[in-house]
């Protein structure tokens, strides 16, 4: 692998000040916070390999920034992203995925100061707290393979369930074509059973019930504060949101939000689940009902959804049910990211 790749620069947490503790041959940081505006927001102290540096931001933040072997890194993503204790084939390919995405992370960084954050926004890294020796075992296993379309790294993203089928990437992200980002059909997801979920998912993604289909019911004024607080716009009171724009699978990139004193059109995925939750949305892959409340007096508002995450590419939930189904990690792999092969990075 390239010098240029072989460590990994992670920027863990920015804080007005930052608290650690040194050890041995690790350090603490304590409050770290985690699924930054998502429904699982939380802080935790984590425990880290690697070194340890402060930056002061010319804001008068501190980062925490982690070196660490981007192997080491990878042990602790696909066990932080999933429990460790998950089929070996899901945690074999979630190596190649993770370590794939991060090449192409630190290739084109889009952090100032460091290579990819520890949260959602790129990939989990929790430190040594969920590791255990299959996630080791795992990425000793995939040591240096990644996922390749026409020779080029792929940019492989993923998410916690896609509800029964993933997504394209322009839903998401840019109005782009990614040939191997494509909308597959994930019946895996669905038939998932609970001694499975209990293995697979971490303790706080354990709290999460009903992710396959799910739905909330706000009343028209509950909807109308969440809306303005969440954009920042005075829509009034909401009269109607009509989808404009839907993806392969269901999943609403263009959301007209119509309110007694003004309209105006939202998207793409992430910004119309911010802001019709007073956290997050599951997914944008719903349908909307209203009907009259009879204790109210107000119209209540029912979202009907399916899927927990933006649905594109892997399908972490699925690709679990297809591992414990004798899928080795290949066959999960080219069935989410199709036209794709495994290849190696350059040494």
């Amino acid at each position: 692998m390239n010098d240029s790749h072989s460590h990994i620069r992670v920027g863990v947490l920015t804080a007005p000040h930052i608290e650690y503790e040194v050890r041995e041959h690790t350090f603490v940081l304590k409050n770290v916070r985690i699924g930054i505006g998502f429904h699982w927001d939380r802080f935790e102290d984590q425990e880290f390999a690697g070194s340890l540096e402060i930056y002061n931001n010319p804001d008068g933040t501190q980062t925490a920034i982690n070196t660490i072997d981007l192997e080491d890194y990878l042990c602790s993503v696909i066990s932080s992203e999933m429990n460790a204790d998950s089929p070996m084939e899901l945690l074999k390919a979630h190596a190649v995925i993770s370590r794939s995405w991060a090449i192409r992370a630190m290739e084109h960084p889009n952090h100032e100061g460091f290579d990819v954050c520890a949260d959602d926004h790129c990939q989990r890294y929790e430190g040594l707290r969920r590791m255990n020796e299959r996630a080791v075992e795992a990425v000793r296993a995939t040591e240096g393979q990644v996922l390749t379309y026409d020779g080029a790294i792929c940019d492989c993203r993923y998410h916690k369930c896609c509800g029964g089928h993933t997504e394209v990437w322009r839903t998401c992200w840019e109005d782009t074509n990614v040939p191997y980002i494509r909308s597959v059909e994930c019946p895996y997801c669905g038939r998932v059973n609970e001694k499975t979920l209990r293995m697979v998912l971490n303790d706080y993604d354990r709290e999460t019930k009903d992710f396959h289909d799910w739905s909330v019911v706000y009343s028209t004024e509950e909807l109308s504060e969440i809306i303005r607080t969440k954009t920042g716009v005075d829509f009034g009171e909401i009269t109607d949101l009509i989808p404009l724009k839907r993806g392969v699978s269901g999943r609403i990139y263009e959301l007209q939000i119509v309110g007694t004193k003004q309209t105006k059109v939202i998207g793409k995925e992430l910004n119309i689940r911010y802001a019709l939750s007073r956290k997050c949305l599951y997914s944008s892959w719903f349908d909307v009902s209203i009907q009259p409340s009879s204790v109210s007096g107000q119209r209540l508002w029912k979202l009907t959804g399916h899927g927990w995450g933006h649905g594109a590419g892997l399908c972490q939930i699925g690709a679990a049910q297809m591992a414990e189904e004798g899928f080795s990690y290949e066959q999960i792999l080219a069935h989410y990211y199709v036209g794709t092969r495994i290849g190696f990075a350059a040494k």
